[in-house]
C-alpha cells in the first residue's frame, strides 16, 4: 500500500526526517507517535507533497508518488486531513461535503455516503445549509472526517484529529475512524497525542525521535516496550 524508503526531508533549509523508511499495514490503522517537533506531521506532508523532499521514495501500490501534486494523489485514493483549517470555510456543510464526492463517478454511491455522515453525526444534517466557518472545533472535525468518509479512500492521513476536542467528541471520532477503516477497507494514518485512547484502536505504530524511526511494530507490543515507557512516561497510565 503505501511504502516510505529512506525519507530525507523538511522545509527549505531545514531538515526535519533523516533516512525514515516504513510499510503501512494494508487495510489497518497505523499511529504515529513521538514528541513534540520528531517529524510526525513533516512526514504526512510530505506524502502530500506538502513538505520538501530531498531523496528517497513514497510508493503507494507499488507507483512512485514522490512529489506527487495532491489532484492527482485524491484521484488515487489517498485523502489527507490537516491540523487546523481544514475546511472549505465559505462553503456551505453540505457543499463540502459533497466535495468529498467529487471524483466518485456513482452518484448515488455520494448520496449513500451523505447518509451515512448524517447518521454518523446527525449536528452536520441539522447545521447543512450553514456556511461551514460558523461551525465548533469538533463540528469542524467531523465535517471533515465526513468529507473523508464520502471520497471513500483507499489511504487516509489523519494529522491530529482530536486536538481540542472534548472527551465525548474524542471518542465519537476514533468511532467515526475506525468506521472508516472497517467499513470500506481504507489504510489508516495517524498522527495523535491521545496516546493511550488511540492505541486502543489502532493495529499498529510507530515512534519517531528527533526525525528518526525508532520503534514499528505492533500496537499491543509497543504499549508494553521500553522506548514507550522512555518517551510516553505518565501517558500510558
Amino acid at each position: 500500500m503505501l511504502e516510505i524508503k529512506k525519507l530525507n526531508s523538511g522545509y527549505k533549509d531545514l531538515r526535519i526526517l533523516h533516512d525514515v523508511s516504513l510499510s503501512l499495514p494494508v487495510g489497518k490503522i497505523s499511529v504515529l507517535l513521538g514528541p513534540n517537533g520528531a517529524g510526525k506531521s513533516t512526514l504526512i506532508k510530505s506524502v502530500y507533497n506538502l513538505a520538501d523532499v530531498r531523496s528517497g521514495e513514497i510508493l503507494f501500490e507499488g507507483q512512485n508518488i514522490t512529489r506527487c501534486p495532491a489532484h492527482r494523489l485524491i484521484r488515487m485514493g489517498i485523502n489527507y486531513v490537516p491540523q487546523g483549517k481544514i475546511n472549505f470555510s465559505e462553503l456551505s456543510v453540505r457543499d463540502n461535503l459533497l466535495l468529498g464526492g467529487h471524483h466518485v463517478k456513482d452518484k448515488n454511491t455520494v448520496k449513500k455516503q451523505m447518509e451515512k455522515v448524517y447518521d454518523k453525526f446527525p449536528i452536520l444534517k441539522e447545521k447543512e445549509r450553514q456556511k461551514a466557518f460558523s461551525l465548533s472545533g469538533g463540528q469542524q472535525q467531523m465535517l471533515a472526517l465526513g468529507r473523508a468518509m464520502i471520497s471513500r479512500p483507499k489511504l487516509l492521513l489523519l494529522d491530529e484529529p482530536s486536538l481540542g476536542l472534548s472527551p465525548k467528541l474524542v471518542k465519537e471520532v476514533f468511532n467515526t475512524i475506525k468506521t472508516i477503516n472497517e467499513e470500506f477497507g481504507a489504510t489508516i494514518l495517524v498522527v495523535e497525542h491521545n496516546i493511550k485512547s488511540f492505541l486502543d484502536i489502532a493495529h499498529h505504530g510507530y515512534v519517531l525521535i528527533e526525525g528518526r524511526l525508532m520503534a514499528d511494530q505492533d500496537c499491543a507490543s509497543l504499549k508494553t516496550s521500553e522506548i514507550m515507557k522512555k518517551v510516553f512516561m505518565g501517558q500510558l497510565e
